[in-house]
């Protein structure tokens, strides 16, 4: 604690402007001291200030490394960005293709003769779907399995498809309305030939026929021939979804590619997270001569061990994989400030004509030890909120902080209890001068009393 001065000591009364009896402006003399002896508080409080800005700093790199690290996943992960692929036919009138992430590239040619169909039965126009239809029983089989469906006197188109449908009967049932009237159509839930109805019987008054006859689709995939219930195909190339659309006698060239627009993407997204680090870590190390004060970290090692694990991991370098060794190789260059920068031609050229090898140079063979599976593994542990670098950073000045913050507190109380001493110092003063006056009159009274007994006691001894 800094010294408060010495009270009665203290005062200074030159310049001032009292007489006797008007006594101190006590309150004003207190006042003074006090701003006087917080003026000893100024260095706490700016320990307390640079504490705070320092754990601001390092919780705004905290969270841009928690975002790197994110957009460092996705280069990670095997899934990923990197993974993904793009499925294109030459005919869309004819196949379209999806294809899922991480199977291998390649082309494929389709022949679609025939598409599939699902068979329907439909009944004859009804007056409207709530009318009454005749009473009888409708049966038929679908792939070998026979069906039985009840109609009562009182059954409706509506009240048959409630129970249809709650029900297993092979078919879903919906209700169509045209000019003529209402119609229930049974589509099967199975499609392509398998699906057909036969062995149809309708005693009801609904007079069901089969409108729709069910078929597979007829096609070939680099001259193999297929047949398929549906037109949506999963099971003949593993990960690729081929829909067919049409017939055509030409074949359709289906090109499985790397999705070069999401892998290039997710590599910009990293490098942008990446430089959003570096900027603000050279912000707390850049030096302003003549500056007041430097920036809050300007000196803190933790970030300095940081930018160094930083520096290292981007400049990972692997030998062979095509020629991709390391991200200049890609068009993504290291710039003089420690950023990256972009080269979106050669990014896309690179992932177009290479894009194994630069997944490799990110992910490596076990998708752990390339760049990003090295970078994530550090900024994981740089990040981790018990034993991270900037999470111990933080925990020694935060109890730097409580500490000058406790040093404040106690600064405060000390000062209270002396601005209450003042008070009572000069209180005291400012008594004893506002009776000075009638103490000197009343010595001045004494004085003049005793000058009269003595003159009067001389004057008596002369007479004698």
């Amino acid at each position: 604690m800094g010294s408060f001065g010495t009270g009665l000591n203290a005062l200074d009364l030159s310049g001032s402007s009292f007489g006797l009896g008007n006594g101190l402006d006590v309150q004003s003399i207190v006042q003074s001291l006090t701003e006087a002896a917080q003026a000893n508080e100024t260095q706490y409080t700016d320990e307390q200030t640079l504490y705070n800005s320092q754990i601001s700093a390092l919780t705004n790199v905290g969270t841009l490394l928690t975002s790197l690290q994110t957009a460092t996943q996705a280069l990670q992960d095997p899934a990923g960005a990197l993974a993904a692929r793009d499925a294109t036919s030459s005919d869309s009138s004819v196949v379209t293709a999806t294809a899922n992430s991480g199977i291998a590239t390649g082309n494929y040619s389709l022949t679609v003769t025939n598409l599939a169909s699902t068979a329907v039965l439909a009944s004859q126009p009804q007056t409207s779907a709530t009318s009454a239809v005749g009473a009888g029983t409708i049966q038929y089989s679908i792939g070998g399995t026979n069906y039985s469906i009840s109609v009562s006197s009182t059954d409706t188109l509506s009240s048959l498809v409630s129970e249809i449908n709650s029900g297993n009967y092979g078919v879903t049932a919906s209700i169509i309305n045209d000019s003529q009237g209402s119609i229930l159509a049974l589509t099967s839930n199975t499609g392509g030939s398998g699906g057909n109805v036969t062995n149809l019987s309708d005693t009801s008054g609904l007079g069901l026929t089969q409108a729709v006859q069910g078929q597979d689709a007829q096609l070939s995939v680099n001259g193999v021939p297929l047949y398929e219930s549906s037109n949506t195909v999963t099971d003949v190339i593993p990960g690729v979804t081929f829909t067919l659309t049409g017939t055509s006698d030409a074949p359709v060239s289906v090109d499985v590619t790397q999705d070069v627009g999401q892998a290039s993407t997710a590599i910009n997204n990293f490098v942008s997270a990446y430089n959003s680090v570096v900027q603000a870590i050279n912000t707390q190390f850049t030096y302003t001569s003549g500056a007041a004060s430097q920036p809050p970290l300007f000196s803190d090692s933790s970030l300095q061990q940081v930018q160094s694990t930083l520096a290292t991991d981007i400049n990972y370098f692997t030998s062979g994989n095509g020629g991709i060794s390391g991200l200049s190789s890609i068009g993504v260059e290291l710039q003089q400030d420690g950023t990256l920068s972009v080269n979106s031609a050669t990014l896309d050229s690179a992932l177009s004509d290479n894009g194994a090898a630069v997944a490799n140079l990110f992910q490596g063979p076990d998708y752990t030890s390339g760049l990003a599976g090295q970078l994530y593994t550090d900024l994981g542990n740089m990040t981790d909120p018990t034993k991270g670098v900037i999470a111990l950073d933080e925990n020694g000045i935060n109890q730097e902080l409580q500490d000058v913050t406790q040093t404040i507190s106690n600064f405060n109380a000390n000062l209270q209890l002396q601005e209450q001493q003042w008070t009572t110092e000069y209180s005291q003063v400012n008594a004893t001068l506002q009776e000075l006056p009638l103490l000197i009159a009343e010595a001045t009274g004494q004085s003049s009393t005793a000058s009269a007994s003595s003159s009067s006691d001389t004057s008596s001894t002369s007479s004698s």
